[in-house]
């Protein structure tokens, strides 16, 4: 037996395996948690790696007959058939990692030379005396201008107030933040001026802690929107807001005090000691209504056609002013929107899939509770929204649930024999959404749901409670607990799901003068976006019949384009072009809308 070093990137777990076991074996040694229906047969074909470099064992037939010419190409394997025979690294796929793992993986980087708003200067004021009393404010200026050259500009209240002290607290030696030419923070010449990067999703929040000198992350954090307790979807919290100013000034702290919370979680996560007042500038996108929301903005007229936003254009408030606990002085960055559901978070995607840059026609998903398309026609954006609704979250299926331990997410039916894999192969407690959209596409691949999803007869199904549902995990499998079913009732919500989505996809490609099939590259972000299998999404008609080269999932692309809009002057003025350039069309408008939307709701 040889022991070699095994390197699973951009998770970062490494460490010495043997030679003896597979790459999925090693997987499981370092808690890299890779997806395997098949538990390591190799007819599943999920466990894909690409060797990085290194040495591996011989292609086996089962590989050359489950991956393309092109995956074999560029070095994938699969991870239950590949043994190490040197020192190897490794890319894993995004989705060939299970749901938690998945969450924590950078699914796009781009790189971009910071040039933040917010810059540090030192400075060394010289103190006043009997013959010399020239004010802080002016001897702060005078030392700005001599040793950077800096015109003298405004102070910041809530730093004038702490000024004076401050400065003889540091022996007249400090750290300033400019924001333009506004002093927006001092403290001591150690201090590493951080930017906060958050982009609030219907269901969840994902945030980022940034350095604004080098642009480097260095922690991120996801949480749920305290929100969902007023509602699933956007409609909901829009009509909880109408209800009174109380209502709606306790969404909206509910959201300041998650984001204040997060922000204080990720400084103690840096590796560097950091606090939250070290943070001069933050950056929030969302959809217009979570917006609209978190600046307490009017929303009625987001519920009601032509649903217009009470603002279009790029803001910048006072962090004291939301009430949010980082740097008084600091500004809050909100990203421009486009429409009544099209916002910030989706310009924020745009951005950082580069789609406005493509001379080809591109479409580009957001995929989520509130899901947003773009269509790059040769250089000309159009935009559309889609109530997608919750079921991709398990709301509205009988046994769904979030991305959890025990969620089934991957499910594998041939005729009778049916594999699962579980999330953390847990003991199965429920259906994730990437579960969901696995379990229909197996049973309209194997004639169990007929093209208008139809549950028909098969050994695993049953009626129970008037309804037809076909048996996952049944009673005896789950010590006496109530099976883990589908039922048709279930198919119905996934069906209109999926089906607002194709319509969406539909009506860009149609005002486009284009066919499906014209679409050169389809980009797909979001979180959900990420665990989908995208042939599964295919088989029920949620996605387009392209090949499957095609298509790219890159992970959470609203939040790496707030992290752009936080260290990148230009990337900000980019959105700004986007925002102003996209076009919009409202779905409801769509000529015969309610026979397109029936159709989409097909399987297939």
């Amino acid at each position: 037996m040889t022991l070699y070093h095994v390197d699973f990137e951009p998770i970062g777990r490494r460490g010495d395996c043997s030679d003896e076991q597979s790459l999925l074996e090693s997987a499981r040694q370092l808690s890299v948690d890779l997806v395997s229906i098949c538990g390591g047969m190799g007819s599943c074909a999920r466990c894909k790696i690409q060797v990085a470099s290194g040495q591996v064992s011989e292609l086996t037939i089962d590989e050359k007959n489950n991956l393309t010419e092109r995956e074999l190409a560029q070095g994938y394997r699969l991870a239950c058939h590949t043994f190490p025979r040197s020192d190897v690294k490794l890319h894993v796929l995004p989705d060939s990692l299970s749901a938690p793992q998945r969450t924590q993986v950078e699914g796009l980087e781009v790189t971009v030379q910071p040039d933040p708003f917010v810059r540090a200067y030192d400075v060394q004021l010289t103190p006043p005396t009997i013959d010399t009393p020239v004010p802080d404010d002016v001897a702060l200026w005078h030392s700005l201008a001599n040793q950077h050259h800096l015109q003298p500009g405004s102070i910041d209240l809530s730093v004038l107030q702490t000024l004076s002290q401050q400065l003889r607290d540091l022996n007249w030696q400090a750290r300033v933040a400019m924001s333009e030419n506004e002093i927006v923070a001092i403290s001591s010449p150690s201090t590493r001026w951080l930017g906060l990067a958050v982009d609030i999703g219907t269901t969840k929040i994902a945030g980022y802690l940034v350095d604004l000198e080098s642009g480097k992350t260095l922690a991120s954090q996801g949480l749920m929107n305290p929100q969902i307790s007023y509602g699933e979807d956007v409609v909901s919290r829009i009509n909880v807001a109408r209800r009174s100013q109380a209502d709606a000034e306790r969404l909206q702290k509910l959201l300041v005090d998650a984001l204040s919370q997060m922000a204080a979680d990720l400084c103690a996560q840096a590796r560097a000691r950091a606090n939250p007042t070290d943070i001069v500038e933050a950056v929030v996108v969302g959809n217009t209504a979570i917006h609209h929301l978190f600046l307490r903005l009017p929303v009625e007229q987001l519920g009601l056609a032509p649903y217009v936003p009470a603002v279009r254009a790029a803001l910048d408030i006072k962090a004291r002013d939301l009430g949010l606990q980082i740097a008084s002085g600091a500004y809050v960055h909100l990203l421009p929107n486009i429409a009544g559901y099209v916002g910030a978070d989706h310009v924020a995607m745009l951005l950082a899939t580069r789609i406005a840059e493509s001379n080809g026609i591109v479409l580009a998903l957001d995929i989520g509770t509130n899901t947003e398309i773009c269509l790059n026609n040769r250089g000309k954006l159009t935009s559309v929204s889609c109530a997608s609704g919750p079921a991709f979250e398990g709301a509205h299926i009988k046994f769904g649930m979030r991305a959890a331990p025990g969620a089934i997410e991957h499910l594998l039916l041939t005729n009778e024999k049916l594999e699962y894999q579980t999330i953390g192969n847990a003991a199965p407690v429920g259906i994730c959404g990437s579960g969901l959209l696995d379990i229909v596409a197996q049973l309209k691949s194997n004639g169990v749901l007929d093209h208008h999803g139809r549950m028909g007869e098969h050994p695993r199904v049953r009626v129970g409670n008037h309804l037809r549902e076909f048996v996952i995990v049944n009673e005896q499998e789950r010590d006496g607990l109530d099976a883990i079913t589908l039922s048709q009732k279930d198919v119905r919500e996934l069906q209109l799901a999926k089906a607002a989505i194709r319509m969406g996809i539909q009506a860009l490609v149609e005002a486009n003068g284009l066919a499906e099939n014209d679409i050169e590259q389809v980009i797909i972000a979001g979180a959900f976006g990420t665990f989908i299998d995208v042939s599964s999404a295919i088989t029920i008609g949620m996605l387009p019949p392209l090949p499957l080269e095609r298509f790219t999932q890159v992970g959470n692309a609203a939040g790496t384009g707030a992290r752009l809009a936080l260290i990148s002057r230009e990337q900000r003025v980019q959105a700004k072009r986007i925002a102003e350039h996209d076009g919009y069309i409202e779905l409801a408008s769509v000529p015969n809308f309610n026979r397109k939307f029936a159709e989409a709701t097909n399987l297939g």
